[in-house]
């Protein structure tokens, strides 16, 4: 660090720590309920707003999975109470297939973006990337304010979509046009797909707002003695997602933008050749539907590691506290995220396999598919290396980073199947695609998100979770989830195709009713266990055994060396400096040596 850097470094400290005592005398007075949690621009408050906003999708979007899974498991049964609830959506206590369609569709749209993406990137790269890399706040607490305020607005809009008359849009969560870009495609297509098309835009600005602020954060703001090699793998992860998300979303973005202009503005860039009962439905023509999919997987596929490496970051770190060893590898670990962020740009055609994709380009893409095996296989040796012979302390958080490694070991090998072009025309919209990206991205996911607030409830809080709902929870939902996604592969591989209403019609998939009912069972058990967890979490804030330590877990990372209950501006003094790495466990017979001591001339010698 150059002596400029230093001198800089510390009239920044020394700048901030004026501030934040200014701040002190200032807020007393007029720090109100609506500045505090409503309108605040602390990273702190700011993480939690995801975190419970995300909590509150993931119920609806869990029960809307609940909701269709009657349908499959018991086609022939009807549930008065359902009309009672759901009104006209199920009349006559079935769900119509028009609205099955629509809950299909929102599922998927709600939890890959609102849940998995803004619930995740949202509420652990604002709550830990200043605390872990030693700063005050973010780089621009304004900007992220508006970030989690563009992502309410649009979940607002999303959910509004649900009580239009024509009823929310239902063409799959891809939004593939016809059915996206037609207007009278279906009922589903109407008022339902402008609205979901707004929420999109406006989960895209908020996330671009997030991610700028993310990468300007780590870049700038470390504190004296974190050079990048000593962050954290967190840290590493959610920079790595948070670039992903600023090269990939605006493609997303134009791409509705064009499927606006087709709605609406007469324009043809996705429909050709339409007729509607004989007449061309039509003003121009000449566009192509494979252009939207281009556009949509362009962002389609890096989004699965948007989602997957905030969970690989949190589950790194967990693993590692908990294991009282340093994690195998960093370097490694740093360089396959990097390598994971590369080519998640150079494989969306894989989910294009069937559109008629000239054959030699779908090679390059198979190839270039079954590389990215290589750098997840790095991660899981080095997270099944870090564990080996290890002094393991089975807290929730880390039950649930070593099911998030289970969930994407036996998930990632499904990917194998499908990244091979020739295997993937015949699995292609079949139940072994739900089964793979479930397990994978979805289930998985979700296990590093439950480590992580597990893990870092007691610093958001300063309470701890209750541990037996939380050891329920965790063996219900991981023997539960392979429970429903495994014996999909079997159905797939059987050529079952998704998204269809009803299977009862075809002879050769009647043999899977038994089957389909079993999964419709262990789903809704699977989801009132989630029920406990949220009871759990919202029961913790309040009631939750008091953290008397400031370093419960034992942990060397510099979140931990904040007090308690953190104000605003995490240290009240001068902002620790960082000496060593992130992983100095059991190190010269000391259980665990904090970032922020000094390297005795001893160690040195070692180095």
């Amino acid at each position: 660090m150059s002596n400029e850097a230093a001198l800089h470094g510390h009239s920044e400290v020394a700048h901030s720590h004026e501030v934040h005592h200014g701040d002190d005398h200032g807020h007393h007075h007029k720090e109100t309920f609506i500045t505090k949690y409503v309108f605040s621009q602390d990273h702190k408050m700011i993480a939690k707003q995801f975190l419970i906003t995300g909590m509150v999708w993931a119920i609806l979007g869990g029960l809307m999975s609940v909701l269709f899974r009657l349908q499959l498991g018991y086609p022939d049964q009807s549930f008065p109470w359902l009309e009672d609830i759901l009104g006209r959506w199920a009349k006559g206590g079935k769900i119509t297939p028009e609205n099955y369609y629509a809950l299909v569709t929102m599922h998927g749209t709600v939890l890959v973006f609102f849940v998995l993406t803004g619930g995740l990137s949202g509420t652990f790269a604002n709550f830990l990337i200043p605390l872990q890399i030693g700063a005050r706040d973010m780089a621009s607490p304004m900007m992220n304010m508006l970030s989690y305020w563009f992502f309410f607005g649009g979940s607002i809009v999303m959910l509004s979509s649900l009580f239009v008359q024509t009823g929310p849009f239902s063409g799959g969560w891809t939004a593939y046009p016809p059915l996206s870009a037609l207007g009278d495609a279906s009922p589903g297509s109407k008022t339902g797909m402008d609205l979901w098309i707004v929420a999109m835009a406006m989960f895209v600005i908020s996330s671009l707002l997030g991610g700028l602020n993310y990468v300007s954060t780590v870049l700038n703001m470390r504190t004296k003695g974190m050079s990048m090699t000593k962050m954290p793998l967190t840290m590493w992860a959610l920079f790595f997602t948070a670039v992903l998300g600023i090269l990939s979303f605006p493609v997303l973005l134009s791409g509705f933008i064009l499927l606006l202009f087709d709605r609406h503005g007469g324009t043809s860039f996705y429909l050709s050749d339409i007729y509607i009962t004989g007449v061309g439905a039509l003003p121009n023509e000449g566009g192509s539907a494979i252009l939207y999919q281009h556009l949509f997987w362009f962002l389609g596929h890096p989004e699965v590691y948007i989602i997957l490496l905030p969970a690989m970051g949190i589950s790194s770190e967990v693993l590692s506290v908990n294991s009282r060893k340093p994690i195998f590898g960093y370097m490694a670990m740093v360089g396959s995220m990097f390598a994971i962020t590369i080519l998640a740009f150079l494989v969306w055609a894989h989910h294009m396999f069937v559109t008629g994709l000239n054959p030699f380009l779908g090679s390059v893409f198979v190839l270039l598919t079954l590389l990215i095996a290589v750098p997840s296989a790095i991660k899981v040796f080095n997270w099944l290396t870090t564990l080996w012979k290890a002094n393991i302390r089975f807290t929730p958080g880390m039950l649930f980073a070593i099911g998030f490694v289970s969930l994407f070991i036996s998930g990632g090998l499904t990917g194998i199947f499908l990244g091979n072009s020739t295997l993937d025309i015949h699995l292609h919209d079949t139940y072994f695609v739900i089964a793979h990206f479930h397990i994978v991205m979805g289930v998985s996911a979700f296990f590093g998100m439950f480590a992580g607030v597990y893990h870092w409830f007691p610093k958001m809080y300063g309470r701890f979770m209750n541990n037996t709902m939380a050891y329920i929870h965790f063996w219900i939902t991981l023997i539960g989830a392979y429970l429903i996604f495994w014996p999909m592969h079997y159905e797939g591989l059987a050529g079952m195709p998704r998204r269809y209403f009803e299977y009862g019609i075809w002879e050769s998939f009647k043999q899977f009713g038994e089957l389909n009912k079993f999964i419709s069972t262990v789903a809704i058990i699977v989801f009132a266990v989630q029920l406990m967890f949220i009871f759990n979490f919202f029961y913790s804030i309040f009631k939750g055994r008091k953290v008397t330590t400031q370093n419960p877990w034992g942990a060397t990372t510099l979140e931990w060396t904040a007090p308690i209950h953190p104000g605003h501006g995490n240290w009240p003094g001068e902002i620790p400096e960082v000496h060593r790495w992130a992983y100095d466990y059991s190190k010269d017979g000391r259980d665990f040596i904090p970032q922020t001591e000094p390297i005795s001339p001893d160690e040195s010698k070692h180095h």
